[in-house]
């Protein structure tokens, strides 16, 4: 594993964002749409950072009790050392610090690295989507991690 700081997005990582937006994704966000995400009060975007480089980042959104996760994505050299886990981590305690019942996601029904990921954290598949994705055209599985809630 890596050494990881993990800071919240800030105007300095979108460049280093939509290129690794480009790599990871048959329909990026641009540039201008993650500058968005700044002033956005619903957006929580966090990046991983690996000796002051990029290397992966997630975005989550949080309405009233409910989260969900836009994108999480690593540069190539990044992946399998943690850092996707150290992002996911980080949205599931801003989720669960917030109040929310449930952080949720869309992940392809074929990324089976991904999948296996996402349950080893508690989530668990809820639903399906059918021909989320483009590029190929795929199903998605919704997977989803609740949150117990003393009333």
């Amino acid at each position: 594993m890596i050494n990881l700081t993990l800071v919240q997005m800030e105007h300095e990582h979108l460049a280093a964002i939509a290129e690794l937006e480009q790599i990871c994704f048959t329909q990026p966000w641009s540039y201008k749409s993650l500058e968005e995400e700044l002033s956005n009060d619903t957006a929580h975007f966090f990046v991983a950072l690996a000796e002051g480089e990029v290397a992966g980042y997630i975005g989550v959104f949080v309405v009233c009790e409910s989260c969900f996760v836009t994108n999480v994505a690593v540069f190539p050299q990044y992946r399998r050392q943690g850092v996707g886990r150290a992002l996911l981590k980080i949205a599931i305690l801003t989720a669960d610090a917030m109040g929310t019942d449930f952080i949720s996601l869309e992940v392809r029904k074929s990324n089976y690295p991904a999948i296996a990921l996402y349950e080893s954290l508690g989530f668990e598949e809820m639903g399906l989507r059918k021909n989320f994705y483009r590029h190929p055209t795929e199903d998605a599985l919704i997977m989803t991690k609740l949150f117990q809630r003393k009333d």
